[in-house]
């Protein structure tokens, strides 16, 4: 006679209940396959950083040389599962602290880009910059932003299909990326209205 459901002894039930469901199995390894093709993708210096096993660090560099998109697509799947194997919370971890560290550096070149903008636009902002930072040397900074200024304005009376100047320009873009912003507080800021 079969059992009933109440028959069943407690560990039947906790051990049933413990196993993930197919579709949680299933979009983990849709997980890991992700994960792969995000590995697939960085370039050979960024891979060498990451804690792979031998195994996987060639699979990886295999499906890179792999041009055919059905060859490509089964070497993936042997990537992802080659992953399961992998500690794939730390290969994430790395990745996102990557990606952000790319965006932090994005947003404070744009920073940089828009001081040197407002430097080039106003006298104001060359105060406000001194007054943050009066180590700099103000002579050469001057000439840095009269030379870009004079470099804007000889743009201004080019055709448009000849190239404008830009030496000066990235020249002040560049003495302000020697600048240590972080030594004051809201220094991102520095030569704000």
């Amino acid at each position: 006679m079969p059992e009933s459901m109440d028959e069943r002894l407690p560990d039947e039930d906790t051990a049933q209940d413990q196993r993930p469901s197919k579709s949680q199995v299933k979009r983990d390894l849709h997980a890991l396959l992700d994960l792969g093709r995000e590995l697939i993708a960085l370039p050979a210096t960024r891979l060498a950083q990451l804690p792979l096993d031998e195994s996987l660090r060639e699979a990886i560099a295999l499906a890179q040389r792999i041009h055919s998109n059905e060859g490509r697509r089964r070497q993936t799947h042997y990537v992802g599962k080659l992953l399961r194997r992998a500690d794939a919370q730390a290969l994430r971890r790395q990745l996102a602290e990557w990606a952000s560290g790319s965006r932090e550096l994005t947003r404070s070149m744009h920073r940089l880009e828009a001081l040197r903008d407002r430097l080039i636009d106003d006298d104001e902002a060359l105060t406000r910059l001194l007054a943050s930072f009066p180590q700099l040397d103000i002579q050469a900074l001057r000439a840095q932003i009269r030379a870009a200024r004079k470099e804007a304005q000889d743009n201004l009376s080019r055709t448009p299909d000849q190239e404008p100047a830009r030496k000066h320009y990235r020249a002040l873009f560049q003495t302000l990326k020697q600048i240590d912003f972080e030594d004051i507080p809201n220094g991102h800021d520095a030569g704000n209205d």
